[in-house]
């Protein structure tokens, strides 16, 4: 199931005159080139979903720094992790990313749940997204269901801001998942 899709409004308004309103777009334009970078990558499959574009990425496990004790410390992936699994979210009017989003997904396989959680944001070099590391029963497909709650945060600007006002669910059906683990680099920055 798939929450219909609509296209929030992007006018002139007492905060965002027309050559503004081109940045957004252009911000969103250079997030939506990182996106097809990732499709080419890694086969990243985009659905519109209410005021989002729900882009679905899966890939090997991977290590990532974590803030521990107050610092930065590197971490592999759990020992039995061998999938990683990457929503990002855009807006669809202007191809943003958004943030502060309760993104939470279930994945399962032959009818049977696989992974059931909340997906944190991901700080990603060129892709921020949220995701997170996963345990997988073997190669094959598997439906993704994701389910986007909408987000605290406040909107600025009467015309344009009204959006991102109810949940939104997005299913992404049979879609090849292959298990894996990335290598972390050898000359990763001292921790």
């Amino acid at each position: 199931m798939s929450t219909p899709g609509t296209t929030p409004p992007m006018a002139a308004s007492n905060e965002a005159d027309p050559g503004q309103l081109d940045v957004a777009r252009a911000e969103g334009a250079a997030y939506r080139r990182a996106l097809e970078a990732m499709r080419e990558e890694s086969g990243a499959v985009v659905k519109q979903a209410g005021e989002f574009l729900v882009a679905l990425v899966q890939e090997d496990a991977e290590g990532m720094y974590a803030r521990r004790d107050g610092r930065l410390v590197w971490q592999e992936a759990p020992e039995d992790a061998n999938g990683h699994l990457e929503i990002a979210v855009a807006d669809a009017a202007d191809g943003r990313f958004v943030p502060e989003l309760d993104v939470t997904v279930t994945v399962t396989r032959d009818g049977e749940d696989v992974l059931d959680t909340r997906l944190p944001f991901l700080w990603h070099p060129f892709l921020h997204h949220y995701g997170a590391n996963f345990t997988m029963p073997g190669a094959g497909d598997y439906d993704v269901q994701v389910h986007i709650e909408p987000p605290g945060f406040m909107r600025h600007d009467p015309v344009n801001g009204k959006r991102y006002e109810h949940p939104v669910e997005v299913a992404f059906l049979t879609v090849p998942f292959t298990p894996g683990r990335k290598p972390s680099p050898e000359a990763r920055p001292r921790d």
